[in-house]
């Protein structure tokens, strides 16, 4: 849309949000749109606070009301953009996407989008290395199922976090290092070794 060297007015906001409403692809943007609509509410709010003592003042009246119109409206077309973002972004992370589907995105929508995408790929590839048996094998190494034999006071594993305390007979699954400590010491035995 070329350059955007005026200023934006309450109809351009009112005309984009019902564009926006009624399509199902993300629309394109004056330039600067958000500085511009940055400019346009500091100037009615500026008409607001000057005329506050203006109890009568018709123009300060509708000055307020334009201004917070115009405020709805402006976050009601960002919440309608932000979910046509967050949809591009899992389509982008199922089937990928093209540079033309982001062009139309603002620089915070961008931002948005792209972190989306990569927590969703994320997630596709740590659900896929679970369902492939990758993670419970992960799991199993780390952590170790135990018995308690003997009462045992609070403790703090290797990240400094506490653990227990534990009474004789709980069963607790506790990081495998630890485990050792503790079979060595007579205080659990693993759970696996009983059946």
């Amino acid at each position: 849309m070329g350059s955007y060297n005026k200023m934006v007015s309450y109809q351009e906001i009112y005309d984009l949000l019902r564009k926006e409403k009624y399509s199902e692809q993300l629309q394109q943007l004056p330039d600067n749109f958000l500085k511009e609509v940055s400019i346009y509410l500091n100037e009615k709010k500026s008409i607001v606070d000057k005329d506050q003592g203006s109890l009568f003042s018709d123009t300060q009246k509708i000055t307020r009301k334009q201004f917070e119109n115009a405020v709805s409206l402006v976050n009601e077309l960002l919440a309608v953009r932000g979910k046509k973002v967050l949809n591009l972004s899992f389509t982008a992370a199922q089937t990928g996407v093209s540079k033309r589907d982001t062009e139309t995105l603002l620089n915070h929508e961008k931002e948005l989008f792209e972190n989306v995408v990569r927590k969703l790929e994320e997630n596709k590839a740590a659900v896929t290395r679970t369902l492939e048996g990758e993670g419970e094998q992960e799991k199993d190494l780390k952590n170790v199922l135990v018995r308690f034999k003997q009462s045992v006071p609070k403790f703090l594993d290797l990240e400094g976090k506490e653990i227990g305390p534990f009474n004789s007979g709980d069963v607790a699954n506790i990081p495998k290092e630890i485990t050792q400590i503790l079979l060595e010491e007579g205080k659990v035995s693993k759970i696996e070794e009983e059946d």
